[in-house]
């Protein structure tokens, strides 16, 4: 059940801190002061974006006993179903801030060619553009269960 932060608001583009891919910054056109600009973003929004995204897999780590169980108790699943759905929403706010500082740093005209990129290769996780981008890799897959 792990989601990467991020999961849901997408940036187009590829993964990761996407603005330092030297062909995309300068198909961009991006300044070192955006870049920089940009990275102090990434920065003050990384933190918290990190604490989110552990709540949402403790609340996730919780619900999945639960919801496995052979007869699953309703008035325990339900509150938690709850308190997972209450993380996601907090982290995809998070992120939607994030993205948002980092829309500003762009110009209009840099932020249509980068949606543009969607159209582009895809990225190495198998994604492109808008619904496809994480800002941030999705964590490692857990072990398969028996």
């Amino acid at each position: 059940m792990g989601h990467a932060p991020g999961h849901g608001m997408m940036m187009p583009g590829p993964a990761g801190k996407w603005w330092d891919n030297p062909d995309l910054a300068r198909r961009l056109n991006l300044t070192a002061e955006q870049q920089k600009k940009m990275d102090e973003v990434f920065q003050q929004h990384r933190l918290r974006l990190i604490d989110l995204h552990a709540a949402l897999e403790k609340e996730e780590a919780i619900l999945e006993p639960l919801h496995e169980a052979a007869n699953p108790d309703d008035a325990k699943v339900l509150p938690q179903i709850d308190r997972v759905a209450e993380a996601r929403a907090e982290l995809e706010k998070a992120n939607a801030r994030m993205l948002l500082g980092l829309r500003h740093v762009l110009t209009p005209e840099q932020w249509k060619m980068l949606e543009s990129e969607e159209h582009g290769p895809h990225a190495p996780d198998g994604h492109s553009g808008p619904g496809g981008q994480h800002m941030m890799p999705p964590p490692p897959p857990r072990p398969e269960r028996d």
